[in-house]
């Protein structure tokens, strides 16, 4: 297929190269002209504008940092109205459920189709083939993505559009939620007396234990907080989940809770730690190390 990918950094890259191997044409922008670059090397074909990448795309893909960067580069930029009529539109960037909404509507009345699929997984899953893509859409459409889907990762539709991006906020609430547990817990051992290191192995395999538990708990222990995926993500992620909450009249305390947990964490200089830093956060409060 032609496809062009909007978006290299962390995940956009290890995606593009993974639809390269694939076979596929895939035509690479970013606003950091030097990403789309180095992946000239696996195949892939770097654009200087975001319309030209999409001017002959059957797919186009979007892995961009927030909602407003999303709008600004298909509606201000014009690469929305630069993509062939009835070409599909995958936004695979994790942005509120009515921004999702909104942007499907704009599509649509531009003769385009569309889908909110983002992704869990982080860069491992990216480089690996192995991310969760969730998506919101018709089931048509999906059946379009399916080969650019099939390099990716396991998709599933969970509903209308929108509905892929509340699957999102899901899983970001599940996993920004868990990463301050483990560190608490992880923390208290640690003042305790405990070997860290050793608590961890000893509650791996039972009711405690988790994906979260050996990726980010191990980071934890090696204090090896290199961004995968940043603090700051994290918090905007949880903000569109406390928003979103609020807009349907749905009480999360837990979530509002993390959320002022990651932000107080930005706010003493973390924000370019991976999301497991909030480790860091909460060893503050406690006057460790």
């Amino acid at each position: 297929m032609k496809i062009a990918l909007l978006g290299i950094g962390l995940m956009g890259d290890p995606m593009a190269r993974r639809l390269c191997q694939a076979g596929h044409e895939v035509h690479v922008w970013n606003r950091t002209a030097a990403k789309a670059q180095a992946l000239a090397a696996c195949g892939a074909l770097p654009h200087a504008l975001a319309t030209q990448a999409v001017a002959h795309a059957e797919v186009v893909i979007t892995m961009l940092e927030s909602g407003a960067v999303v709008h600004e580069v298909l509606f201000t930029q014009g690469a929305a109205k630069a993509m062939p009529k009835g070409s599909l539109l995958v936004d695979m960037s994790s942005i509120a459920p009515a921004q999702a909404r909104e942007q499907a509507a704009q599509l649509q009345a531009l003769g385009l189709a569309c889908l909110d699929a983002p992704v869990s997984g982080g860069t491992l899953g990216a480089e690996q083939g192995t991310l969760a893509i969730m998506v919101g859409g018709e089931a048509s459409d999906l059946a379009r993505a399916g080969p650019v889907f099939q390099a990716l990762g396991r998709a599933t539709r969970v509903g209308p559009h929108g509905a892929g991006q509340l699957a999102k906020l899901a899983n970001q609430m599940i996993v920004g939620i868990t990463i301050g547990a483990v560190a608490e817990a992880l923390l208290l051992c640690e003042k305790g007396g405990a070997d860290m290191a050793q608590v961890k192995e000893a509650i791996s395999g039972g009711f405690a234990d988790s994906r979260i538990l050996q990726v980010h708990g191990q980071r934890m222990v090696a204090r090896d907080f290199a961004p995968r995926a940043r603090m700051t993500v994290q918090l905007k992620d949880l903000k569109n989940a406390t928003a979103t909450a609020h807009d349907i009249g749905f009480d999360a305390p837990i979530t509002r809770l993390f959320e002022s947990l990651y932000s107080d964490g930005i706010a003493h200089g973390l924000g370019d730690l991976d999301h497991a830093g909030l480790f860091m956060e909460l060893a503050r409060r406690n006057g460790m190390k």
